[in-house]
């Protein structure tokens, strides 16, 4: 399942978006802009009673079968909404406290009341490892009078270990839905709350976060309309590129080089005649949207899933926040 939601045995999905179909056609849409328990509802999240189960390690041998009780770490599980069965979901350590998903109701609340957001989407990935909410801010941006940017809360949790509760915040790109990536110093758009804080430590992080969030975006468009009144050259625009993936040579491969040729290509067009651009075209803004939408939507990749989680990865943060800093003024 390429979109990696999460669909039960009786055909329903863990997915439910406000107003609009996903891409993915599953999951629940609803009229109206949903509240947080309206959301986990919607999206089949709720009452999974997440919990810790002891290990138990088997060996054979030629003697018969041998149980062996493991320390220090155990398996999470969950009740399986349409079956009622126990889904394991992974293996965590002794201090790891499961987050429920009716206490991020608590934490989301709590950012909706002080930020005036909606729910937008929520869902559940990889048969319920991880989960996600969305929810849209009132009021976006629009730079310079150019370019509308919306604004979004992500709130992540997974249930199998593998990553803190975290709220991201992201300006989107109505036009394109590129995600932006700004490192800008003294700024941070992602916060994480570890899984052993209690639920009334959670709720005051995320209402802190909140508040360095907002600090965070001044900041952002301050910074986004001094690159878009700022020229580029395409000249200097490749040369940023080639910085951000190394040029073929002629000591390379045939396919290592059709590869940068197309990659250089498709930058350029983004850059120079891409409808994406207009309004900002020539701009080191447009230089940063141009190497954005390059990563989330025409670099290579193997299917829709592959590319949504690389749209938010690692490595690509790595070469947006690099290219921001390379193009900044």
């Amino acid at each position: 399942m390429a979109h990696a939601i999460e669909q039960f045995s009786d055909g329903s999905a863990a997915f439910a978006s406000a107003r609009e179909d996903a891409w993915h056609r599953l999951g629940t849409v609803t009229t109206d802009a949903m509240t947080a328990e309206e959301a986990l509802s919607a999206a089949r999240l709720g009452g999974w009673q997440v919990r810790k189960l002891t290990l138990t390690a088997r060996e054979l041998s030629e003697d018969g079968v041998t149980s062996h009780e493991v320390d220090r770490f155990y398996a999470t599980a969950r009740t399986n909404p349409v079956t009622q069965a126990t889904d394991i979901l992974g293996v965590v350590g002794e201090t790891y406290r499961p987050v429920q998903n009716e206490e991020n109701c608590e934490i989301l609340n709590a950012i909706a009341d002080e930020s005036g957001a909606h729910f937008e989407t929520a869902g559940s990935l990889m048969g319920g490892r991880q989960v996600f909410v969305t929810m849209k801010l009132p009021q976006g941006m629009l730079l310079n009078g150019k370019d509308a940017l919306d604004l979004y809360i992500a709130a992540l949790n997974s249930h199998d270990g593998s990553t803190a509760f975290r709220l991201l915040i992201t300006p989107v790109r109505i036009v394109c839905a590129n995600t932006q990536a700004m490192a800008i110093q003294a700024a941070k758009t992602s916060f994480s709350i570890r899984h052993t804080e209690t639920a009334k430590g959670r709720i005051a992080e995320a209402r802190r976060a909140l508040g360095l969030t907002f600090t965070y975006l001044e900041e952002f468009e301050r910074q986004a309309e001094r690159m878009m009144n700022a020229e580029l050259a395409e000249a200097e625009f490749k040369k940023v590129c080639d910085e951000l993936w190394r040029p073929a040579t002629d000591k390379d491969s045939a396919r290592t080089v059709g590869n940068s040729v197309r990659r250089d290509a498709a930058l350029g067009q983004l850059f120079t005649t891409a409808p994406t651009q207009a309004g900002i075209r020539g701009s080191r803004w447009a230089g940063l949207q141009a190497i954005g939408e390059y990563i989330d939507h025409y670099a290579p990749a193997k299917d829709s899933y592959a590319r949504a989680v690389r749209t938010v990865s690692g490595d690509s943060m790595r070469i947006k926040e690099q290219a921001a800093r390379l193009l900044m003024v």
